[in-house]
């Protein structure tokens, strides 16, 4: 089970209530942010722009490729370890709006791991460092340290060796 906080909402959807959760400022300010992250091609600048703009942890030569999206409303929630390479067009989600909930959860990803492009992390995941999460994967659930999984939703394909 993901670890997500849930909070109930009542009258209309959760995201129909977004902005009485999140500043809109917050949000705004974020989307600036995380558009222009997008884009830049110095791996150093993107990571301090989302120290010190998102307050996102970033591990020293983590390297988010191009177009990679962090969430917009809780991007504080993401920490990634040092040595980490974020594939191509991935999402990294901290949040979830539900028709009568939202839920809040982490993403904790280790040293030295390496999402493959195009992959969607949902809240509340940790994957262990020196993991390896294949292209197009659905990450719903946690990745243990120095696993390779794919697939959607993600499952393990190796687990790692065992020290003998």
């Amino acid at each position: 089970m993901r670890r997500t906080e849930r909070f109930p909402v009542n009258g209309s959807n959760s995201l129909w209530q977004m902005y009485r959760i999140v500043p809109f400022r917050k949000v705004f300010r974020n989307v600036i942010v995380a558009e222009v992250g997008r884009f830049i091609p110095f791996f150093s600048w993107k990571n301090a722009l989302y120290r010190r703009l998102l307050g996102m942890q970033v591990g020293e030569q983590t390297a988010f490729a191009f177009k990679v999206t962090v969430d917009l409303l809780y991007p504080e929630r993401i920490k990634v370890g040092r040595n980490t390479i974020i594939g191509y067009n991935t999402t990294l989600l901290t949040h979830e709006y539900l028709v009568d909930e939202y839920r809040v959860g982490d993403v904790e990803i280790g040293d030295s791991v390496m999402i493959g492009a195009n992959s969607t992390l949902l809240p509340g995941i940790r994957i262990g460092d020196g993991a390896v999460v294949g292209a197009a994967s659905l990450v719903n659930r946690d990745i243990p340290p120095g696993a390779f999984a794919a697939g959607n939703p993600v499952r393990i394909i190796r687990e790692p060796k065992k020290n003998r």
